[in-house]
């Protein structure tokens, strides 16, 4: 059914009985992003209490999330008393965690969403403070949670039909040592080229991305998967 769904307002209608027949309270599925930036496309669904979003924005603490930040931190779902385990819980992300519970919201688990080139997710689901989570049916959560934010990225038109522009072989090469942190020098090295020639084509590859910096280049590569983490940021540091 949630393929079905044609707005957001039937996608949250829809993920509201499902989460209350999972035994959740409330449900959130959005783009971070959209609670700072006002910006059309951003998905942004949720039945939180009225004001945590702008109690968050109040008190500058949209960033300091730790289930936003966790998000970013793995590949499957998570409860949110695993926290710890995923990310630092400084004073900014006890603060967001106990403000939460004044504002009814309690224990709550959370699927992460992450799209290359396109802002990063959630769909979380969450009880009132002192209820219990589902344990059981957390499973059916993760993948209600997946699906539930494919549904949104269909109604919202994501993924984006633009292509990247097609690089050349040196373009490509130098694009990926751009990313490993090479200067020019250092690539005229490596492949055995001119110092004028390597500045040549790693400005080629600029212009190709309209990227104004050599980082904004390396971003788009990482983006597009054109490179890996593991290119830019070898495992042995």
């Amino acid at each position: 059914m949630l393929s079905q769904c044609g707005s957001d307002a039937e996608l949250a209608a829809l993920l509201d009985d499902v989460a209350r027949e999972l035994g959740f309270s409330y449900f959130a599925l959005l783009h971070h992003s959209s609670l700072s930036r006002r910006r059309t496309g951003l998905i942004r669904i949720d039945t939180y209490p009225d004001g945590w979003e702008e109690e968050l924005s109040a008190r500058r603490l949209i960033g300091a999330d730790p289930v936003h930040l966790a998000s970013q931190r793995t590949n499957t779902g998570f409860v949110w008393s695993e926290l710890g385990e995923l990310v630092p819980l400084g004073p900014a992300q006890r603060d967001v965690l106990e403000r939460s519970v004044r504002f009814g919201i309690g224990a709550g688990f959370t699927v992460p969403v992450n799209v290359p080139g396109e802002p990063g997710g959630s769909c979380s689901f969450a009880v009132r403070p002192g209820a219990d989570l589902p344990w059981a049916r957390l499973r059916c959560a993760e993948t209600i949670g997946a699906h539930g934010f494919r549904a949104a990225r269909r109604i919202h038109g994501y993924p984006a039909c633009s292509r990247p522009p097609r690089l050349s072989r040196r373009q490509l090469e130098c694009l990926r040592l751009v990313a490993a942190g090479k200067t020019d020098w250092e690539i005229s090295r490596i492949l055995g080229l001119g110092v004028e020639t390597a500045r040549q084509y790693v400005k080629s590859a600029r212009r190709a991305y309209d990227a104004a910096t050599r980082t904004q280049l390396a971003v788009h590569g990482l983006r597009d998967a054109l490179i890996s983490f593991d290119e830019a940021i070898p495992p042995s540091g």
